[in-house]
């Protein structure tokens, strides 16, 4: 008994003598050497042979844990391989920004001019940047709000929704012509200067036709929920990227629709809120593009 008393108090003395070693230690030492120090963001951009205007970006992977890509409307995570498609001619700033251990990050930045606009690849939705008055106009108020507690307001930056709470919510549609069995992909830039609560942005491609005062619900195909996850922070970027609902059809998170008939759908962008003090939502560079 003596002998196990004897030991305990041993082990306490090292213990005690250990602790007063480590806290006795200069306080100028990186305490957590799992921190990286200098994160290399490096990568290379190959053109995608037979897809037109299909970048494949590929980042350094020594150090790097996590990339992040912004191809000029926000950066969102990706993959160390990123595939990238810019339909529409112009000059593209794409940045990467790569994360090491410990949250240590690098940044690195290349050009790519893109001579021709992608034919298959057009944007069908008009005013997709609700700038200025012909682009508004574009747009159908869904009258979701009759008394007019959530709405949309517009300007330069976009149109941005803002919704009081208790379940007030707003939406804005235009018809677009679909053909049958073709894919085509939905994007847009969103952005909220901080975390949401009982919130959700959502974007809709259906074939029925919106009605006053009835939530619309045909074919979900993406958009943001706080209750899925997403949301609870600050956000700015491309949906695909920041969103985290998923597609209706595919039941995974995913921006790609097709349909069963060729004709007319309704592009409906729908958001509202449960809570107070929300931070509203700001959307702008909407697109609808064949695959």
């Amino acid at each position: 008994m003596n002998l196990n008393i004897n030991f305990r108090k041993s082990v306490s003395l090292m213990l005690v003598l250990a602790l007063g070693t480590l806290n006795s230690c200069d306080d100028s030492v990186d305490t957590n050497p799992l921190t990286a120090t200098d994160v290399d963001a490096s990568f290379t951009i190959t053109p995608v042979e037979g897809a037109m205007n299909t970048f494949l970006l590929s980042a350094q992977t020594k150090g790097v844990i996590l990339s992040k890509w912004d191809t000029g409307d926000g950066a969102s995570v990706g993959k160390m391989n990123q595939v990238i498609s810019l339909p529409d001619a112009g000059t593209y700033t794409i940045t990467h920004t790569a994360i090491g251990a410990g949250v240590a990050t690098g940044t690195a930045s290349k050009q790519i001019v893109v001579e021709k606009t992608d034919p298959a690849k057009g944007n069908l939705v008009q005013g997709g940047t609700f700038a200025t008055a012909a682009d508004q106009a574009k747009w159908t108020n869904a009258k979701l709000s009759p008394s007019g507690a959530a709405f949309w307001s517009f300007g330069a930056n976009g149109a941005t929704i803002y919704s009081p709470g208790g379940w007030a919510q707003e939406g804005l549609y235009q018809a677009i012509e679909v053909v049958k069995d073709r894919e085509y992909t939905v994007d847009m830039t969103v952005s909220c200067p901080s975390g949401l609560k009982e919130t959700f942005f959502e974007v809709y491609a259906g074939t029925s036709v919106p009605q006053p005062g009835v939530e619309y619900k045909d074919n979900l195909v993406m958009g943001i929920g706080t209750w899925d996850g997403c949301g609870l922070s600050k956000f700015s970027g491309r949906l695909s990227g920041v969103g985290c609902k998923k597609n209706a059809v595919t039941n995974t998170v995913s921006n790609v629709v097709k349909f069963s008939q060729s004709g007319t759908i309704y592009l409906l962008i729908r958001s509202g809120s449960n809570a107070t003090g929300n931070e509203p939502i700001t959307v702008t560079k909407v697109e609808f593009r064949g695959k």
